[in-house]
């Protein structure tokens, strides 16, 4: 609580991977791979996101969006995406998204094992099981004395087949706002770059 009575004014959490877009596609190409375009030079991440959004592919700017970000910043993205768009939880789904926020809050191995276990032995692959992987792949061994790193491109690509699989589940008629809706989330993320 001293925290919040603190005087001191924090810098904001850093949402975006790199500084610059191109460094993105250099360092995690598996993100180009992914989309049906690449940025030009002069693209920054709000104008080519908004470039993805309006293209005959529009679903891109999701999965450019799961790749620009922190991973941290991507989870938090990916589940309030899909909690804005998805009906009611599963009692399994609800567990994981509670484990979820439990790893957004505290950042701690535990609750990131926690998570992925739950995800990993879900007895579906839900849009919010997808999320509960993304942070089990977010970073640090996969289990105690694990020496396997985990590949880059695992949390965005779990994190993007989870927030497109929930729009997928919603009613063609109501599919396009829904998918304006998250874009409209990824777009206030990327206001300043």
């Amino acid at each position: 609580m001293d925290d919040l009575n603190s005087e001191k004014t924090l810098p904001p959490a850093r949402a975006i991977r790199f500084d610059r877009l191109t460094d993105l596609f250099g360092q995690v190409p598996q993100c180009g791979e992914l989309l049906h375009r690449s940025p030009d030079d002069e693209d920054g991440y709000r104008s080519f996101l908004e470039l993805l959004r309006a293209s005959q592919t529009p679903e891109d700017a999701v999965t450019f969006t799961a790749f620009a970000l922190q991973p941290k910043a991507a989870v938090q993205w990916g589940l309030d995406s899909v909690l804005s768009v998805q009906g009611e939880l599963s009692a399994e789904d609800t567990e994981i998204v509670n484990l979820v926020e439990e790893w957004l809050r505290t950042q701690s191995t535990d609750a990131r094992w926690k998570a992925f276990e739950r995800a990993l032995f879900a007895p579906r692959k839900t849009a919010i099981v997808y999320l509960g992987l993304a942070v089990g792949w977010s970073g640090g061994p996969l289990a105690p004395n694990d020496l396997v790193t985990v590949p880059a491109w695992r949390t965005p690509r779990a994190i993007s087949a989870g927030v497109l699989r929930a729009i997928g589940l919603v009613g063609t008629e109501n599919r396009q706002d829904s998918l304006d809706q998250v874009l409209d989330k990824a777009a206030g993320l990327f206001r300043v770059h």
